[in-house]
């Protein structure tokens, strides 16, 4: 008797365990058509725990524009930049504890009109879920949560970087040309090197720029180059600029370039010499000005050229 008691009871076991992995497997087929894959899907906050999706929100929505070749991980989760839609088949799910489980899924690439590409490979990827309030979610993928905390970690470095650069060229250069309503500079940063774990030199080719609002259209008004290499300082939680050696002007100043550049020298002259690519850097740091300042701009235009859009 007790030996049927005991079989009965290992079946019931294995059934139930069984329609737990029906179960998961099913919601996590369900999870992979939110998998972020080239933008986030609004409805995928419902079905994402609250820190993944603002971690993805913050990197695909919130943070400067970057070029999505640098980050493929991000903008190609899945299919890559090919044209192709995403076949995905739940392979397992392996539970973790009460609350967590990770599935194995194989992703292979069709393309719209439902055939297969017979070059794709079919890849593997792992798909984390937790259980938030009764319902199972995905908290990560691949484990690029982690990517992403380190890159807007890094990112807001950065930008606190860029904000001391920028305050100081507004408030000791800007105000040395004819005023606008805006100066905003452009930052084309060379080189940075820490000194000690207060001080850093940040070399760079720096452009500072007024400008008129005239409606929807930045207008500029002056402003120059100013390049050279910024003294930077940590002084109660904020970076200040405490110096600033500039290239002189006129016939000495590839002279002077190359004595503050020095081994950075070439990287500069390539920027500094390249108008498309300091364009291309303005109008970048405009657009993402506006949007930080909440501004109806919509374009920028220099004396006597045509107005560009933003």
């Amino acid at each position: 008797m007790k030996k049927i008691l005991l079989i009965l009871s290992a079946a019931l076991l294995l059934t139930a365990c069984t329609g737990t992995e029906g179960q998961l497997k099913k919601r996590a087929f369900e999870l992979c058509q939110y998998i972020p894959d080239h933008a986030l899907l609004e409805q995928s906050r419902d079905y994402m725990t609250d820190d993944f999706y603002a971690v993805l929100d913050t990197m695909f929505y919130r943070l400067p524009a970057h070029e999505a070749m640098d980050h493929e991980w991000l903008y190609y989760f899945v299919t890559g930049n090919g044209g192709t839609i995403a076949d995905y088949e739940v392979v397992s799910v392996e539970l973790t504890d009460d609350t967590h489980a990770v599935a194995t899924i194989r992703v292979r690439q069709k393309w719209e009109d439902g055939s297969f590409d017979p070059e794709s490979d079919i890849e593997e990827h792992q798909l984390y879920m937790e259980k938030v309030n009764g319902k199972w979610l995905m908290s990560d993928f691949d484990g690029h949560k982690v990517d992403c905390i380190r890159y807007i970690a890094n990112n807001r470095k950065e930008q606190a970087l860029r904000d001391a650069l920028s305050e100081y060229l507004v408030r000791e250069i800007g105000s040395q040309y004819s005023q606008g309503d805006l100066c905003i500079p452009v930052l084309m940063i060379v080189a940075a090197e820490e000194l000690d774990s207060t001080h850093a030199l940040v070399w760079g080719d720096f452009w500072v720029l007024n400008y008129a609002i005239s409606g929807d259209t930045l207008k500029t008004v002056s402003g120059g180059n100013h390049s050279g290499c910024m003294t930077v300082a940590q002084e109660d939680g904020l970076l200040l600029v405490t110096a600033f050696e500039q290239t002189v002007d006129g016939a000495g100043n590839d002279q002077s370039a190359r004595e503050i550049f020095g081994s950075h020298y070439d990287i500069y002259q390539n920027m500094h010499s390249n108008a498309d690519v300091r364009e291309a850097v303005r109008q970048e740091q405009l657009q993402e000005y506006i949007r930080r300042h909440n501004l109806a701009i919509r374009y920028y235009q220099d004396y006597g050229w045509p107005a560009v859009a933003l």
